[in-house]
């Protein structure tokens, strides 16, 4: 299933694309996509309701599309996790997973204008994997146990200003936090629609060239590893996403490539969970 919400900002109300591309609204079911509608079984609900009919239809190509979850409790996320984005940045490979956090108010929409920060010189782009969770994780006991807390999976755009990051002081979280760099979706794909996420193919261009081409094979920690993993450290709570890494092609990897700026477009997407576009702004 295909979760979305569409509307302006802060207004937007739950939605459900099905499997012939009709989009049905869902505000009779639920107020919301967010941690209370995935650990109350919302998403059976969405699949008994399409299965009986009546749901309102919407014509979702004359609304805003939102980011599929309602402001994430927290965004966590996973650095250098793919081997050839470490080796292209002067990495060494990381004997475990690299974590920081992001501040939630920097998701958006997947359509949504991203403001560069006032005093940026290299803001750049991160295609990646996002994992949405569904139930409490708290010390699974193994990978294993992954799968029964995932709720599902979105694209997520991991946008950074490296000399924020990496320049100005060793706090990464000042590079990433900057307003509006984290457009998420167009949809919440429940996780029975992606058996496996390590066979999905991820690509990104800037102005109409590709800069990135990646297989979530080439994680270094996968799904199931990385969502054990931070369950030992910290409570991971419904409606919480997991950005879990980008591949090569980065801006910082890439000598010369210029980084992005107010008038810039970049389309990014992810096999099966669908695609992304934004015009950079000045903050």
């Amino acid at each position: 299933m295909r979760l979305l919400r569409l509307g302006a900002p802060g207004k937007e109300r739950p939605a459900v694309l099905d499997r012939e591309g009709d989009t049905y609204d869902l505000s009779a079911l639920t107020p919301d996509i967010d941690g209370r509608f995935l650990v109350s079984d919302g998403p059976q609900r969405v699949r008994q309701a399409l299965a009986a009919g009546g749901l309102p239809r919407l014509d979702a190509g004359a609304l805003r599309t939102g980011a599929p979850v309602a402001r994430p409790g927290k965004v966590v996320c996973v650095g250098l996790n793919y081997r050839d984005h470490a080796e292209e940045t002067g990495a060494a490979v990381p004997p475990r997973p690299v974590v920081f956090m992001k501040d939630p108010g920097t998701v958006v929409g997947p359509f949504d204008t991203v403001l560069v920060p006032r005093g940026s010189t290299k803001t750049d782009w991160e295609v990646e994997l996002a994992v949405v969770i569904g139930r409490r994780a708290r010390y699974l006991a193994g990978p294993e146990d992954a799968a029964a807390v995932v709720a599902g999976y979105a694209v997520s755009h991991d946008v950074s200003e490296r000399a924020f990051q990496l320049e100005l002081s060793p706090q990464w979280d000042l590079g990433k936090s900057c307003e509006t760099f984290n457009p998420l979706g167009p949809w919440l794909v429940t996780a029975d629609e992606v058996p496996n996420p390590q066979e999905l193919g991820l690509r990104l261009s800037v102005n109409g060239v590709l800069r990135q081409n990646g297989h979530t094979k080439d994680m270094i920690f996968d799904v199931p590893y990385l969502v054990w993993y931070l369950s030992q450290y910290m409570v991971l709570e419904p409606g919480d996403v997991i950005n879990t890494g980008t591949p090569a092609g980065v801006a910082l990897g890439l000598p010369g490539a210029p980084y992005l700026r107010p008038g810039d477009t970049v389309e990014l997407g992810i096999d099966g969970l669908g695609s992304q576009r934004q015009t950079f702004g000045q903050a």
